[in-house]
């Protein structure tokens, strides 16, 4: 028997400039490809690494043709999707079934839904075959993705914990199917509504009791699965918001009224996921308040409007500008992406006293208020290749490049200025550049849900900080176009109807 397995994951923020060429799937290189993959996702914390520990416990022949995973960004260009999905349509011809890692938010150039038009081509090409997906929590579903599929599996958690038992979960569901022991039935359905990816953390309510209410469903053999998929608003299509898909073994009416269960519950508690803003003024002077509370830790400053994982362009610099002008000390910062800035400093070596301009590159034409460059003084206290290996439960074992980096010492803030995307969701991108994250006063961090993971835990005090960038919490910011109106909260929808579901 010959099993595929392949990976094509992207969130796409709509209104992000960062561009996706076929080169960032591959961290700066071509996507990996070939038998390779095996070895390279041996035991990682990802999807794929767990579609793959299952299908190594079959007698089965694995094809892998490619692994193509970039950080969020712009949409994907075309020829980049054209690689990516040719060749994985190419290497499925002949195999007995498909075991995908998806995003499930995947917008290109011309179509906003990468990930059905990838399935739908598979599906065409040989209409019997079963094909298992793993998902993140943070897709927009799509028909064409559930009529085109037979298994589809998500993420229970955020931050994102559970890559590797989703792949798991995808995978086994897949070889039983081909065992004749189910035949998977799924139905999926949506709701009007864009919750805030500030409201969309399974610690929190709701979200923390619509996954426990997944989880039991499928411990209890109710289902097969069951999978709520927040959605992810920075995009501005059709069917961007929240859903759920529910495979059950061929018993469409229960998979049905579990579906329609949690997508009310869900509108029900539609006001949960809503996010309130605080100016960035009052968050810094929180942050200094927070020195005289009880309590261990650092002091989390959270930069959340410019998440490199939520297609922010990672270099905007209103919030470290106003740490800076309200004089807070012991800080240390992750990060400012400006490849140019540390070309700079790179070139004036370790102890030199610089004085440069970081951050404000990128045009974000979504915006009509832009960020601009931060000139700063101080001493280069490190330059790294900016490698280390992931140690915590997201991604754990993978390998993360954050390109050459530096550490810019102000005397009173260490500011890491990085060459790639990367966002902090690991203790090892200060560790790995000499700073220890337990000793400071204050950690400023451009992240939004997925710093939880490690960072929660140490803190003594999270600030969110409003600052400015394309992942803004402030949907008046946005423009959306395309979006299927009415849509919550964009829209007041508190005495609307729609069908089977009477508010």
């Amino acid at each position: 028997m010959k099993i595929l397995l392949a990976m094509m994951s992207h969130e796409t923020n709509t209104f992000s400039p960062v561009p996706t060429p076929l080169e960032r799937f591959g961290g700066g290189t071509r996507p990996l490809e070939g038998p390779d993959i095996q070895r390279f996702f041996q035991n990682r914390g990802s999807t794929l690494a767990g579609m793959l520990s299952v299908a190594q416990r079959h007698d089965v022949e694995l094809i892998t043709p490619i692994a193509a995973g970039a950080p969020p960004s712009g949409p994907v260009d075309d020829d980049a999707y054209t690689y990516i999905t040719e060749t994985i349509c190419a290497a499925a011809v002949g195999c007995d079934a498909l075991l995908l890692d998806l995003h499930g938010a995947m917008v290109t150039r011309t179509y906003p839904d990468g990930e059905g038009q990838l399935l739908a081509a598979l599906r065409q090409a040989q209409p019997g075959i079963p094909i298992a997906v793993g998902l993140d929590m943070h897709a927009n579903l799509y028909p064409g993705m559930v009529e085109n599929a037979t298994i589809i599996s998500g993420y229970h958690t955020y931050p994102h914990i559970d890559m590797f038992e989703t792949g798991v979960r995808a995978a086994e569901i897949l070889f039983r199917t081909l065992a004749g022991e189910v035949a998977p039935t799924m139905v999926w359905g949506n709701r009007p509504m864009l919750p805030h990816v500030m409201r969309q953390g399974t610690d929190d309510f709701p979200n923390k009791e619509l996954q426990a209410q997944c989880r039991s469903l499928e411990a209890s053999g109710e289902a097969l699965a069951v999978s709520l998929f927040t959605g992810f608003p920075h995009a501005d299509i059709e069917n961007a918001g929240l859903s759920v898909v529910v495979v059950t073994d061929n018993d469409p009416e229960k998979a049905a009224a579990i579906r329609d269960e949690l997508l009310d519950r869900a509108w029900q508690d539609r006001s949960s996921f809503v996010y309130q803003l605080k100016p960035l003024t009052s968050s810094i002077a929180e942050g200094i308040a927070a020195r005289d509370e009880p309590g261990d830790g650092p002091i989390i400053l959270l930069d959340h409007y410019d998440n490199t994982a939520s297609g922010g362009t990672m270099d905007t610099t209103e919030v470290l500008r106003e740490i800076l002008a309200q004089g807070l000390e012991d800080v240390a910062a992750f990060g400012i992406f400006d490849p140019e800035a540390v070309g700079q400093m790179i070139a004036a070596g370790v102890g030199s006293r610089v004085t440069v301009n970081i951050g404000g590159r990128f045009h974000m034409g979504a915006l009509k208020q832009q960020s601009s460059p931060l000139e700063v003084s101080g001493v280069v206290r490190l330059i790294s290749d900016g490698r280390f290996t992931i140690r915590g439960p997201m991604a754990t074992g993978s390998a993360m490049s954050m390109g050459p980096s530096v550490v810019l010492d102000t005397g009173k803030v260490e500011i890491v200025v990085i060459s790639r995307h990367v966002e902090p969701y690991d203790l090892g991108c200060f560790y790995s550049l000499g700073i220890d994250p337990l000793a400071k006063t204050y950690l400023m961090l451009k992240s939004r849900i997925h710093y939880r993971a490690v960072f929660l835990p140490i803190a003594k005090k999270i600030v969110e900080c409003a600052g400015r960038g394309v992942c803004t919490s402030d949907y008046d910011e946005l423009t959306f176009e395309h979006v299927r109106r009415p849509i919550y909260p964009l829209d007041n929808l508190n005495d609307w109807e729609y069908p089977g579901n009477p508010v």
